[in-house]
């Protein structure tokens, strides 16, 4: 059993060795804590938290093989109090909710780490959980507002990718008529004024991504 004086144990996952040394260097200066592992993709990742049992794992949203997301879910599914934070470039408050849905305590961009990674990662180690201000506001900006359906959602990466309501249509094997009511009920849920304006929405809450 690990004495309350021993350090909070690491593990860092993301996908660009030059963040992993970047991290593993602003903990090696901590006395409180240490990096006890890496990985570069998701299978890593479970592969190392098995293997380690890692107190706090610092999780990239965006990596080859699994995405952080579906990494998060498949080490709570095994460790339900594992205590992860995501550390990432994208703060758009829908990604931000489906991290905290997944089961992730903490949530830092990654332009924010010098300031806020070493207070959070003690803040999620000692069970309490760490949103930076900025994406809390987003978040209560949004809160109430209805969601973009799984079907909406497939209408609108096809709009991003340029496609016309016609090729749409073919690929979704649904009529011109559905996908005009999708975009529709898409524009007013965004509070877009049109295709592009409704895209680049959905692309800085991060409801969809290219």
């Amino acid at each position: 059993m690990r004495s309350e004086s021993a350090p909070i144990r690491i593990l860092v996952v993301d996908d660009h060795p030059v963040l992993r040394e970047g991290i593993a260097a602003l903990i090696k200066g901590q006395t409180d804590m240490k990096v006890v592992a890496e990985a570069s993709n998701g299978q890593e990742a479970l592969a190392q938290y098995r293997l380690h049992q890692p107190d706090v794992t610092l999780m990239d949203l965006q990596m080859p093989t699994m995405s952080g997301i579906e990494t998060i879910i498949a080490i709570r599914d095994e460790s339900p109090n594992a205590r992860i934070i995501v550390l990432t470039t994208y703060g758009g408050d829908v990604q931000v909710v489906r991290a905290l849905k997944a089961g992730a305590r903490g949530y830092i961009l990654k332009g924010h780490v010098h300031k806020a990674l070493l207070d959070t990662i003690r803040a999620v180690h000692a069970g309490q959980k760490r949103i930076s201000p900025e994406l809390a506001a987003e978040l209560a900006d949004h809160a109430g507002e209805e969601e973009l359906t799984a079907r909406e959602i497939a209408v609108l990466r096809l709009v991003a990718l340029g496609n016309t309501n016609k090729e749409i249509a073919a690929q979704l094997r649904i009529s011109d008529e559905t996908v005009k009511s999708h975009v529709t009920n898409i524009l007013e849920k965004l509070g877009a004024n049109d295709r592009t304006h409704a895209v680049t929405t959905a692309l800085r809450r991060g409801i969809i991504a290219l």
